[in-house]
């Protein structure tokens, strides 16, 4: 394997393997305080050693030869050890390549993974940091060499434009673990995500972009593995370039980590030509390495203050594992930026969420808008055209930025979350509770319902014209329900959480759920009292809630499941439940089925009416020249809404009016009508100078199916809602109106 010694040594320019078909190129690694690297390739049993000879920038590398697919290999490093300062180079162990493409196998966390020595349940031996002398090479993980060839058979991005986006939250496994018409074979795994089975359901559902939880390879937690849990979320990244192993079919698996990475280009392939974007959660906040008493797997055992963010040796933390990865490091951004252009160009993915996203911006100061990792993702000639999806915030001094990341980033709205659900959940039981009826007010669900243009236009640099920003509504990303917290179901059957299978006496898990049981905790018993009525009524409460997020301005996510009442049993913090908590259950039913429909419904509305999707924040609506990307709010007796009405937190009824685009066939101005009142509530539709066509109602969240509605109009200018529902009125525009502006 030595390099030949006619052929000068040319530095690399960057970390990683470079080789031409035969194996033969170089190897760097980053190590800066490292005093040896040694390569270690595996020949059978065997277990060869080549020191890196060359450093320069603080890369170990040399020439290889024999690097070709499916050649086994890992890392040693020899340097100081003095855990007090950081420092834990322990060449026993041995590391996983960070820029390899491809990883061994999928393992639990042992003892032999620790730089120090730990006792049978994983625990530091007392306070003392003897370096363990246990050599980790029969347990280890070890990177494998893959090739990048693949038949991708001309396959093509759908690039979803951002107005059009319907993102669908889920879990590669828990998604098709219990699916009825997959094959046995490919439940549970990435050939069974991109099965027809799959895509002919989310295709007929509605959604445009799958957006996974992480599939990079991953290491459970040390407490996880004492309770005989695991990180069934897969928040513990291993690799940032590997995919998870325990994701593909046994077959892949036993073949090796190339067919476990072309399985997930297969299913990428697959979701592309039946039209679905596919979105990857991405952590690089922290590893699965944690904090001071975790294990050396790749990055802590080659260079542990270069990775990772510590403070004189100690781990500073603000993603609340115990470590944090390290943004201002170069070679940190370096790593960064390679892992999101490899999944692009090499495995073809449509965009990435970052979690906890407000670390990638820290320096010293605390979050910058203009941090140079931000920067660089946000610029880079391959990341600019694909999806970027911030998670704006980390528990850190400082860390809520909602609204503060940089164009072209589209943010979770955890205020969207939160007004909509204290709208429709919190503070209906408060009222009902108290018997208070000023609890509440519709103001912050107008907000929401606008694009939160209260959040995401006041960070913006320039003043523009005509009230425009730099940014637009769609980079609110809407959501109520997510794999973090309670599902839709569980947020109108529990009012507190019920963690107890995670082994934390309940401790974990967020209190502030703003959810609502309809009078009960719980499922109900088939024979209890008003079971009808409380079931109805939760079932309502689920259809308007997706109203609200499908019929916003912003982009929409949902979460897997939640068309179809999926429940965690009350789980609010399921990360560690591979099991029937979290997988989907594809039992039907007529309620099931209905709900999808509604779903469904709303998402053709969506599509249907572009003024739904307007690309500017709206203005208020102007009577006199109607126009797409405006908006007009009214009570309920079709008075526009006064400063009185929007301070008043006894107002729970709101009429919101989008106008249409005329001069389009078939467009139709839209009246959604939103009522938390305990009451049925008649609606009087808005009067002159408002739209005076006829009205029909294309929806109502008090019907358990799109189909039981009633296809005549309107025959008078009112509206029965029930209570807590959603309304949604088509009013064909007259004639009188004139030209509007076309929505541009």
């Amino acid at each position: 394997m030595p390099a030949d010694r006619a052929t000068p040594p040319v530095a690399p320019t960057s970390p990683g393997l470079v080789v031409d078909e035969q194996g033969r190129g170089t190897f760097a690694v980053a190590a800066p305080r490292a005093h040896r690297v040694d390569l270690c390739v595996r020949r059978g049993a065997a277990e060869h050693r080549q020191r890196l000879r060359h450093v320069d920038g603080g890369l170990h590398w040399d020439h290889v030869s024999g690097m070709t697919p499916g050649t086994q290999y890992g890392l040693r490093v020899d340097g100081p050890w003095d855990p007090a300062a950081g420092l834990l180079c322990n060449p026993k162990k041995l590391l996983l390549d960070p820029w390899a493409r491809g990883i061994s196998h999928s393992s639990p966390l042992l003892r032999s993974f620790f730089p120090f020595e730990v006792d049978a349940m994983l625990d530091r031996v007392g306070d003392t940091a003897q370096r363990d002398g246990t050599d980790s090479g029969e347990d280890a993980l070890w990177s494998v060499v893959v090739s990048d060839a693949f038949d991708w058979q001309n396959d093509l991005r759908p690039l979803v434009d951002w107005g059009s986006t319907v993102l669908y939250e889920m879990h590669v496994k828990g998604f098709t673990q219990l699916h009825p018409d997959l094959p046995p074979e490919q439940r549970g795994t990435y050939a069974g995500l991109g099965h027809p089975a799959v895509t002919s359901y989310l295709r007929d559902l509605g959604v445009t972009s799958i957006e996974l939880l992480p599939i990079h390879a991953a290491m459970d937690e040390p407490h996880l593995t004492r309770l005989g849990l695991t990180n069934y979320w897969g928040y513990s990244t291993l690799s940032f370039f590997a995919p998870n192993p325990s994701l593909a079919t046994a077959a892949a698996q036993n073949a090796g980590a190339q067919a476990v990475v072309d399985e997930v280009r297969t299913m990428v392939r697959s979701l592309h030509a039946a039209g679905f974007e596919v979105i990857l959660d991405v952590v690089f906040n922290h590893t699965a390495e944690g904090g001071a008493d975790g294990p050396s797997l790749s990055l802590r055992g080659l260079d542990n203050l270069e990775y990772y963010w510590t403070d004189h040796g100690r781990f500073v933390d603000v993603t609340g594992t115990g470590g944090t990865l390290d943004p201002r490091s170069v070679h940190v951004m370096d790593l960064i930026l390679a892992s999101l252009r490899y999944w692009v160009q090499e495995m073809h993915v449509d965009g990435f969420r970052f979690d906890l996203a407000a670390t990638l911006g820290r320096d010293d100061h605390g979050f910058r808008p203009d941090h140079p990792l931000l920067r660089a993702i946000a610029t880079d000639p391959v990341l600019r055209g694909v999806k970027l999806i911030a998670e704006p915030w980390d528990v850190g001094t400082g860390g809520w930025q909602t609204g503060n990341f940089p164009v072209p980033f589209a943010e979770w709205n955890d205020a969207f979350r939160d007004d909509v659900r204290a709208f429709w959940l919190s503070d209906r039981a408060m009222r009902e509770r108290s018997g208070n009826d000023a609890i509440g007010g519709v103001r912050d669900l107008a907000t929401r319902l606008a694009g939160s243009s209260d959040l995401l236009t006041g960070g913006d640099p320039l003043e523009l014209p005509a009230g425009r920003s730099l940014r637009s509504p769609w980079a609110s990303l809407n959501y109520v329900t997510a794999h973090d917290g309670f599902t839709l179901r569980d947020l109108t059957v529990f009012e507190t959480k019920h963690n107890e299978a995670n082994g934390e006496d309940n401790r974990d898990g967020t209190s502030d759920n703003r959810s609502y049981h309809h009078g009960h905790e719980g499922e109900l018993p088939p024979r209890a009292e008003a079971v009808a009525e409380i079931e109805a009524a939760r079932r309502r409460t689920a259809r308007s809630i997706l109203a609200t997020l499908l019929l916003a301005s912003g982009t929409p996510m949902l979460t897997a499941g939640d068309e179809r009442l999926r429940t965690q049993q009350g789980n609010n913090n399921a990360y560690c439940q591979d099991n029937e908590i979290s997988w989907m259950n594809w039992a039907r039913t007529p309620r099931i089925d209905a709900l999808g429909e509604t779903v469904t419904r709303l998402l053709q509305l969506r599509g249907e009416h572009l003024q739904l999707r307007a690309p500017h924040f709206l203005r208020p609506a102007d009577p006199a020249a109607l126009d797409a990307d405006q908006v007009a709010w009214f009570d309920g007796e079709g008075r526009p809404m006064t400063h009185e009405d929007w301070m008043d937190p006894s107002q729970h009824l709101l009429v919101m009016l989008r106008p249409a685009i005329r001069g389009r066939t078939g467009a139709e101005h839209l009246l959604v009508v939103l009522s938390s009142e305990p009451d049925a509530m008649r609606v009087t539709l808005p009067g002159a100078p408002w739209p005076q066509g006829s009205a029909r109602v294309l929806l109502d969240t008090a019907l358990e199916t799109p189909e039981d509605l009633a296809p005549s109009p309107l025959t008078d200018r009112a509206v029965l809602v029930a209570p807590g529902a959603v309304v949604v009125l088509g009013i064909t525009p007259d004639a009188a109106e004139g030209p509007a502006k076309r929505l541009s």
